[in-house]
C-alpha cells in the first residue's frame, strides 16, 4: 500500500510562511499525482493544489498566485510552498496521492486513493 507521511504544519502570522512536506512510500508504478486538500472546522473539504510526476499542475483560485507545489521524483516527495498566509487558510491540510497518469484538475485531489495524517496550519 501507498503511505503518506506530512510534516511542517504550524502556527505563522498573517503573511507568513510555511512549508509542507508529504513523503510518500510503496508506489509500484511509475507515474503517480499527489496533491493537498484542507478542511477547517465546520466546512467542506476544499481541495488546493495538484502536481502529476509526469507534469502538470492545478491550483484552487484561493491559493493561486500565493502556493506553489513541487516534487521530487526521485525522492517520491512533494513540497507545498504557502506564501503570503491569510487567516482564512487555517485548516488541517492532507496530502493525498493516486497511482497511474492523471489529470492535474485540483478537484480530483478529493477522489485520490491515498492520504496521510494530516497537519495543522494555523495563521493568526
Amino acid at each position: 500500500d501507498v503511505q503518506l507521511v506530512e510534516s511542517g504544519g504550524g502556527l505563522v502570522q498573517p503573511g507568513g510562511s510555511l512549508r509542507l512536506s508529504c513523503a510518500a512510500s510503496g508506489f509500484t508504478r511509475g507515474r503517480y499525482g499527489m496533491g493537498w486538500f484542507r478542511q477547517a472546522p465546520g466546512k467542506e473539504q476544499e481541495g488546493v493544489a495538484v502536481i502529476a510526476s509526469d507534469g502538470g499542475a492545478d491550483y484552487a483560485d484561493s491559493v493561486k498566485g500565493r502556493f506553489t507545489l513541487s516534487l521530487d521524483n526521485a525522492k517520491s516527495t512533494g513540497y507545498l510552498q504557502m506564501n503570503s498566509l491569510k487567516p482564512e487558510d487555517t485548516a488541517m491540510y492532507y496530502c493525498a496521492a493516486a497511482e497511474g497518469h492523471i489529470v492535474p484538475e485540483v478537484k480530483a485531489v478529493l477522489q485520490f486513493g491515498y492520504e496521510g495524517q494530516g497537519t495543522q496550519v494555523t495563521v493568526s
